[in-house]
């Protein structure tokens, strides 16, 4: 395995303190580990049949003990571990990551507003410098193949939207089958009526209380997470070790993969539908590249391999060490985990385990939080309410919408269900299902990224294709017995998804080639009639170029507009962040006199998007700095656009002192004397004020650097642009219905005319104009026949 990671993957870790390692390391185990470490609770429960428990012989449970084993050696050890962590994109983790770095390698995003200018961002040419040029034929041969067909760019979007969805279905099934096997532990105490009529209803408030708490934030509950892991993880290592040495100290034989063979072959069908149950074992092991953006790889690798690992091979083996010698007289009930830990420890260990179970369902949720930002953000999925928690930590995020309908849908499951085994062979399609296309982009990730021969990649391909392959077999079987339901949770999922990227495409496309030229507005002027008021215009639109055919419409039907207008973009590129001094694009639309201009904000997936004032502060301040730096000899770096429009790369004034800031307040007629007085004799700063008459005054201003070269025609017009600031500003923002064309096929017609638009009706308008004061929003209608 060393010659091969040696081989494989040159990808040296970040110098870091072995303080800080060891510290990502423990945090980590809150996060990341919760719901894999959950699993022993009900992996044999959900793993043995009627027929196969009640055997007289230890063959079986020692099969099952070596799968387990192997399995988890495997998978999580050294397929995440030691090879899909180190295909990070730029730090971040995940099913779009993969998708990410395969869309920056070998051009197959289907995202229409993709610029030339986005192929310049560090993020985007970090690492790539150092990435050997393709060596082999096969390799450049496979990414001209994706590049050219169209088709096979869909099918790539469409597999990384199945295992997105299927992320999505375990943070249902996860929380589920968590809970409520936890709670299973008051069987052992209670009457079988007792029990069946309190079981499922704390199970319910246990998860009622759990979503409850999302909107609080991950990190103020945070402090409790990774002490309940490490507490779990020592107790059922201690227990293990316990049944080990007290029950059967030659357990550790069903290490051998002999047994696996012998299992399979003895038991034949009813085995390998067995593995279902078994695949539970390594439920949350995507968690671990998931969520590496907030760790690092040597911290999750340390933390898995030397106590996570070892923690849940020895609670698998004291288990087993237990059914050994009970399995003969042993029923359904009385398998699980709870059964093999001492009669004194069991009401400690069910509190723990519940706790455990929580933790667990914590970290799936947050992921699907990530997730669905992150299609969201990539046009994969309508607007919703994004709620950061934290100032300090980006990635922890609260989505209402996607909160509550997880919690319906888990309380729906555990009372309909009310069965482990249902449940675990529900939550083991999903999981497999994500592996598998893990898999898949990551032998397109070896050969299109990584430029490695694509023998390599084919052995990775079949090596853990053919695992996962046959796990997805066996819970795919079970599809009458559970297994449905993710299924049918995926599909219901990515209809959504697809109809809305389609929608979105096609109305991106209508909006592209009904564009007004630049020379149509360089016609208007005051002999049509055109007239120019007082204050600013901000257009919002998703075009990158040309004039927005929704922009044309207004000044039809309403022949004037302000004397500053601004074009506005909110775009996302295939990254997972944009750096603050790489953020805006900025450039001119028409003759500087016009006063028109186009800014384009650019994030990545993972982007934390500022609140509207916030932004809106940057957002002036990027045009001033474009005004102050537009001549050659305080240029910046300029990048050419399409229609050969030169836009100015800007960062945001929070995070450059050297750029153009902005301020805005209430001050009377002696204190702006003094102010001013005051900023003239500062070399480090010069204003650009707009007087006032009045006594009490609106004062808006450009912080400049200390420039003295500044030309006049600048500081005219940053003069301007404040004085139209002060008159005020009006947000322009289209309300496109979108309709299929007459002759349309049928299916066209039901995905545009219901779908998209019950969809785009239904879904948050941009994030920045969310709090937008009516008064100064004007919204203009307008019909697409796309």
């Amino acid at each position: 395995m060393d010659i091969i990671q040696s081989v494989l993957f040159k990808n040296p870790i970040k110098d870091e303190s072995w303080k800080t390692v060891l510290t990502l390391a423990y945090q980590s185990l809150g996060v990341v580990y919760g719901d894999l470490s959950t699993s022993p609770l009900f992996v044999y429960k959900s793993t043995f049949a009627e027929d196969i428990q009640n055997s007289e012989t230890n063959e079986e449970i020692y099969g099952v003990l070596s799968f387990v084993f192997w399995t988890i050696t495997l998978v999580p050890l050294f397929k995440y571990v030691f090879i899909v962590l180190r295909a990070d994109d730029n730090g971040e983790g995940g099913t779009f990551a993969l998708y990410s770095l395969l869309c920056r390698h070998a051009r197959v995003s289907l995202l229409p507003d993709t610029q030339l200018a986005d192929e310049d961002l560090i993020e985007y040419t970090t690492d790539e410098s150092s990435v050997p040029a393709y060596k082999n034929n096969v390799g450049f041969g496979l990414k001209k193949l994706l590049e050219k067909h169209r088709v096979l760019k869909k099918v790539l979007l469409v597999l990384a939207l199945i295992g997105t969805c299927m992320v999505v279905g375990d943070g249902v099934l996860s929380p589920a089958i968590s809970v409520f096997s936890a709670v299973s532990g008051l069987e052992l105490s209670m009457s079988k009526e007792h029990h069946e009529n309190i079981e499922v209803p704390i199970a319910c408030i246990i998860l009622v209380f759990l979503f409850s708490l999302q909107h609080y934030g991950t990190h103020r509950v945070g402090f409790l997470f990774a002490p309940i892991v490490l507490i779990w993880l020592l107790s059922i290592s201690a227990i293990g070790v316990y049944n080990i040495f007290h029950w059967n100290p030659h357990v550790y034989e069903a290490l051998s993969p002999y047994y696996m063979y012998k299992f399979l072959k003895k038991t034949e069908k009813r085995g390998w539908m067995s593995l279902g149950g078994i695949l539970l074992c390594i439920t949350g092991s995507e968690a671990m590249y998931a969520d590496l953006g907030h760790f690092s790889q040597l911290s999750i690798q340390i933390a898995f391999t030397f106590l996570v690992y070892p923690s849940l091979i020895l609670a698998y083996m004291g288990q087993a060490a237990y059914l050994s010698k009970h399995h003969s007289h042993q029923n359904d009930c009385q398998i699980g985990f709870y059964v093999s830990v001492p009669v004194q420890l069991r009401w400690p260990v069910l509190v723990i385990a519940i706790l455990q179970a929580v933790v667990g369902s914590q970290a799936i949720i947050t992921g699907t939080f990530s997730i669905i930002k992150q299609c969201s953000s990539l046009g994969c999925f309508p607007k919703v309410k994004i709620v950061h928690t934290s100032s300090k930590m980006h990635g922890q995020i609260y989505i209402p919408e996607i909160n509550w309908s997880l919690m319906l849908l888990c309380l729906s499951l555990t009372i309909g269900f009310r069965d482990t085994k249902r449940m675990g062979n529900a939550a083991g399609l999903a999981v497999i299902t994500v592996m598998l296309v893990t898999t898949c982009l990551m032998s397109l990730v070896i050969v299109l990224c990584w430029h490695k021969n694509v023998l390599l990649a084919i052995c990775f391909l079949l090596f853990f294709g053919s695992i996962e392959a046959l796990y997805f077999s066996a819970s795919l079987i079970k599809f009458f017995e559970g297994a449905w339901v993710p299924i049918a949770l995926s599909f219901f999922f990515l209809v959504i998804m697809y109809v809305w990227h389609y929608g979105t495409v096609k109305k991106y496309e209508f909006e592209v080639q009904n564009k007004v030229s630049i020379n149509w507005l360089l016609g208007l002027g005051p002999g049509l009639g055109i007239m120019r008021v007082k204050g600013i215009g901000l257009i919002h639109t998703d075009l990158v170029s040309g004039i927005p055919a929704i922009f044309s419409h207004f000044v039809t039907n309403l022949p004037a507009f302000h004397e500053v207008l601004i074009f506005l973009c909110v775009k996302s590129v295939p990254v997972p962040h944009v750096r603050p001094e790489e953020r805006f694009l900025v450039g001119r639309v028409g003759p500087e006199e016009y006063r028109i201009y186009r800014c384009i904000a650019r994030y990545g997936y993972r982007d934390f998007h500022k609140d509207d004032v916030e932004f809106e502060r940057d957002l002036f301040c990027s045009i001033g700095e474009f005004i102050r730096s537009e001549t050659p000899e305080y240029g910046l770096g300029l990048s050419h656009f399409q229609e050969d429009i030169r836009m100015t790369v800007v960062g945001t004034s929070s995070e450059n002192v050297d750029c153009v800031r902005m301020s805005e307040d209430d001050i009377h007629d002696s204190e702006h004397n003094r102010d001013r007085d005051r900023n003239h004799q500062s070399s480090e700063l010069m204003e650009v004020i707009k007087h006032s008459p009045k006594k009490v005054k609106k004062r808006v201003r450009f912080l400049l650097p200390d420039s003295p070269q500044i030309n006049m025609d600048a500081m005219k017009e940053l003069h301007e642009i404040t004085e139209a600031k002060e008159a005020g500003m009006a947000y322009i923002l289209g309300n496109c219905y979108v309709r299929a064309k007459s002759g349309s096929s049928w299916i066209k017609r039901v995905v545009i005319n219901y779908g998209y638009d019950f969809l785009r009706r239904n879904s948050r308008g941009p994030s920045y104009a969310l709090n937008i004061p009516h008064a100064s929003t004007l919204e203009v209608a307008m019909i697409y026949h796309v």
